[in-house]
């Protein structure tokens, strides 16, 4: 064990631990702060790296890679941290494929696809019925919203079946359920969809990449710089890597935290990683029965995510945006496409596998992925797809300290039950922080241990 005493230990080096770190030295610079992470780095599910492309290697985002404008905090970090984001591109044809190998693939150059008058007056109804819901959920306390128990009774998938009636409408929304949680309609709460739609600001604002939707912004060399420039701002002596938490344990007046190599002392602990994986620590004494039961049941989707390079950007000079948004199929692995030309000029297409298609295709051999990604993107795009310089891929489900992604969510019942123990300390003492993520986000953290003079509520991504 260290003879050292830390005021805080923050469990956890990625966006939310790293700037509650940042936060807290900012309120208090005599503050003695230790961020320990289980991984050889920093940024918690984004992560930045080169491979090869036209003019050289250059560098993508392999995790999480888009910022928007309504995402007032993390644009705030971005200007304090001196980076630029630059606009998703998303000029020309989008194309549509859904209803199975042999349906007809549709292009449209609008937000909503082109459909039948039947399937688009389905979705007209069931885009007014989600928002009209989603209006009225209080995001900060959704024990507030009207009929909060039986709209966290039913799934995604059981509202969908009894409001939408056309069967190419149920397959789009499948669509979006996996490119934007990684998960199928099945999996989830629909008052939880509710909360992270109106969180949003609308069920399309998740969906698009104009102003002030979801894929709005990329940030310029790469979202894991935030990690990196938070940890300078702490300072890197006070960033503890390859050191994974095992165990928290409590007494009257301090917290023992240990790692797999060591064992430390502090005043308060602050837990930042993602609820299944807080749910692997062991704690004594035990955490409330509420939490215990809440970490055991936010399952963490299931998300594959591939960057391939081209010579040219081929898909610009035909006309296409590089938007492919595709159903479930046995042929095609991806649910959705964007262009992912660099700052550089580097022409890349990036794409992801989300879902039961994730879990199906992550069992198969790389180069078959490989290829099944390059033939769909040829049927869409045309032959040139198959002229490619580099095709890379991230299964975040097997990396170490992750264990999936996008995002965590809440099974059936458990928000209306259990979501005040989400941002409610655990332990004793006379002080408290309490602290929390942004609404809808899949991070998160919450006091262990509060004897230090520390309150007060922070927002973050």
């Amino acid at each position: 064990m260290t003879a050292e005493i830390w005021d805080v230990i923050i469990v956890g080096a990625g966006l939310s631990g790293l700037s509650a770190a940042h936060l807290l030295r900012k309120r208090d610079a005599t503050l003695k702060i230790l961020v320990l992470e289980g991984k050889n780095r920093v940024g918690g599910r984004t992560v930045s790296y080169e491979i090869p492309a036209a003019s050289g290697a250059d560098l993508w985002d392999f995790g999480g890679q888009w910022v928007t404008s309504t995402q007032t905090h993390v644009m705030e970090l971005i200007k304090e941290l001196g980076l630029e984001v630059y606009s998703q591109f998303n000029t020309g044809k989008k194309v549509l494929h859904v209803g199975g190998p042999t349906a007809r693939v549709r292009t449209y150059t609008s937000s909503i696809p082109a459909l039948s008058p039947l399937v688009l007056l389905d979705l007209t109804l069931l885009l007014w019925k989600i928002d009209t819901l989603s209006g009225t959920v209080c995001v900060h306390d959704p024990l507030k919203t009207p009929n909060a128990v039986e709209l966290d009774s039913m799934t995604l998938h059981s509202y969908i079946e009894q409001h939408a009636w056309t069967a190419e409408l149920k397959e789009q929304i499948g669509v979006c359920s996996r490119s934007v949680f990684g998960m199928e309609p099945s999996q989830m709460s629909f008052l939880f969809f509710l909360m992270y739609s109106a969180a949003a600001g609308g069920l399309l604002a998740l969906l698009e990449s104009t102003p002030g939707c979801a894929q709005e912004f990329k940030i310029k060399g790469g979202t894991q710089q935030l990690s990196k420039c938070l940890a300078e701002r702490v300072g890197w002596k006070n960033v503890r890597l390859g050191s994974a938490v095992t165990t928290i344990w409590q007494d009257a007046e301090w917290a023992r935290v240990t790692t797999n190599n060591d064992t430390f002392l502090c005043r308060a602990v602050i837990v930042t990683c993602p609820p299944h994986l807080a749910a692997k620590i062991q704690y004594q004494p035990p955490l409330p029965s509420m939490r215990e039961f809440l970490t055991q049941n936010m399952p963490v989707g299931h998300m594959m995510k591939f960057i391939i390079t081209y010579q040219t950007a081929f898909w610009k000079e035909k006309g296409f945006s590089g938007e492919i948004v595709t159903g479930s199929s046995s042929e095609c692995p991806f649910c959705i496409t964007y262009d992912a030309t660099s700052p550089r000029g580097n022409p890349a297409l990036v794409g992801f596998f989300a879902g039961h298609l994730a879990s199906h295709w992550s069992e198969k051999e790389a180069g078959e992925r490989r290829e099944a990604v390059v033939s769909s993107l040829v049927k869409y795009l045309g032959p040139e797809a198959a002229v490619y310089i580099h095709y890379e891929e991230k299964d975040w489900a097997k990396e170490e300290y992750s264990g999936g992604c996008p995002v965590n969510v809440m099974a059936p019942g458990f928000l209306t039950y259990y979501h005040p123990s989400l941002r409610k300390p655990c332990g004793s003492g006379s002080w408290w922080m309490a602290a929390y993520t942004e609404p809808g986000s899949s991070g998160g953290f919450f006091l262990l241990k509060g004897s230090c003079p520390l309150h007060g509520r922070y927002m973050l991504v």
